[in-house]
């Protein structure tokens, strides 16, 4: 099986530097760039990973965490947050989430990722 990462990430510059690390890897990118077109678009590609940020327009990312989990109780998701989020961190755990990254420190990010596959 392919790996593939869905990206969900309002900013677009933040969108591209992850795309731009993971194609390097071999993983297969898909984008949202909000909560619910994360939802959507995990529905239709049912991507291997997903790499949310907590704090997104339109629907945030422990929403959007919520519902991805029930369409699908095996997703598997890493939540990207800033410094000074430690308490959306634990909520995303709570919720799910089998592991976090602090943006934007992404050297560990793909250990993290072949962790969870």
């Amino acid at each position: 099986m392919n790996k593939s990462v869905l990206i969900a990430d309002d900013s677009l510059f933040m969108r591209t530097w992850l795309k731009s690390i993971l194609t390097a890897h071999n993983y297969e990118i898909f984008e949202a760039a909000d909560g619910a077109e994360a939802i959507a678009a995990y529905a239709l590609y049912k991507p291997s990973l997903v790499l949310m940020d907590i704090t997104m327009n339109k629907l945030n990312g422990l929403e959007a965490l919520k519902k991805i989990i029930e369409f699908d109780p095996s997703a598997k998701v890493v939540m990207c947050s800033s410094l000074g989020q430690k308490q959306l961190i634990i909520e995303a755990l709570k919720l799910g989430a089998k592991d976090f990254i602090v943006k934007p420190y992404f050297d560990q990010l793909i250990p993290i990722l072949d962790n969870i596959e």
